[in-house]
């Protein structure tokens, strides 16, 4: 199926590696244009290297950062049509999960809502007036089953993203009539960064339960999760949703919200 993304112009932050790496990745497989935002670069990215792809690096904690990334897609590409946040979860230095209520202190609460929430406030804020001047655009915004089905660990991470479910639904309403399209996507555990890397989740729960690293991810996880699927969801079946979603093929979808989750979520 033709997307019609060729030669669309694209943000993707956090696009150095995960979800965001993927999602960079399908987009210029379909023709599209990317700013890719991460602090800094990685391989794997750069091996994506040609002339629809622009890296920029950014920190997200900078206010300013969100401003900066459309200029670039702007004088790069001469507008803007797709705006992706997918950075989010653990802030740069943090690691999750963490258990209890008790645990966060008022500056991880701040830090979290900084980058899960913030950052894509400025991020919108920012893009609104270019895609306007294109007569339309598409925001997708990743968000977190963990919005919709929270429990005793991570508070911060998730009460930022069920803020984070609101504000799409808002934008929906208010710039639907204006050509652009907001949703998101929710995706349940996905075998990224999070929690393979040292000292991510993986070993955060290895540590708890007794067990290694590998049989968290391939097994524990997946069972304390009751995941339908038994695995952890692969970030290219969430790239492959948010690229549906920014086409001009989902043109009647907005103020959805697409859950990738391996059968996390039970309820209807």
């Amino acid at each position: 199926m033709d997307l019609q993304l060729s030669g669309r112009v694209a943000i993707v932050t956090g696009a150095s590696k995960g979800m965001g790496l993927a999602i960079t990745r399908t987009l210029l497989e379909e023709g599209a244009r990317v700013v890719a935002a991460s602090r800094k670069s990685s391989p794997e990215l750069d091996a994506l290297a040609g002339p629809g792809l622009v890296h920029v690096a950014v920190d997200l904690m900078d206010p300013d950062a969100p401003g900066r990334l459309v200029e670039r897609a702007v004088e790069e590409f001469g507008g803007l049509d797709i705006l992706v946040n997918n950075a989010g979860g653990p802030p740069p230095g943090v690691s999750l999960p963490r258990f209890g209520f008790l645990t966060p202190n008022d500056d991880d609460w701040r830090q979290m809502f900084e980058f899960n929430l913030f950052a894509v406030v400025r991020a919108v804020r920012a893009a609104i007036p270019a895609m306007l001047e294109r007569g339309g655009g598409s925001i997708v915004n990743i968000s977190s089953t963990s919005a919709r089905q929270p429990g005793t660990m991570n508070y911060d991470y998730t009460a930022a993203k069920a803020g984070l479910n609101t504000l799409t639904k808002g934008l929906s309403q208010e710039f639907g009539p204006q050509g652009i399209r907001v949703n998101t996507v929710s995706p349940g555990p996905v075998r990224t960064a999070w929690w393979t890397e040292e000292g991510g989740a993986a070993d955060i729960l290895a540590g708890a339960t007794g067990a290694d690293r590998d049989a968290v991810m391939d097994t524990i996880a997946p069972e304390m999760m009751n995941l339908t699927t038994g695995r952890l969801v692969d970030p290219q079946e969430t790239a492959d949703v948010v690229a549906l979603l920014a086409s001009p093929r989902s043109a009647s979808t907005t103020g959805a919200d697409l859950v990738v989750d391996g059968g996390f979520l039970k309820e209807l």
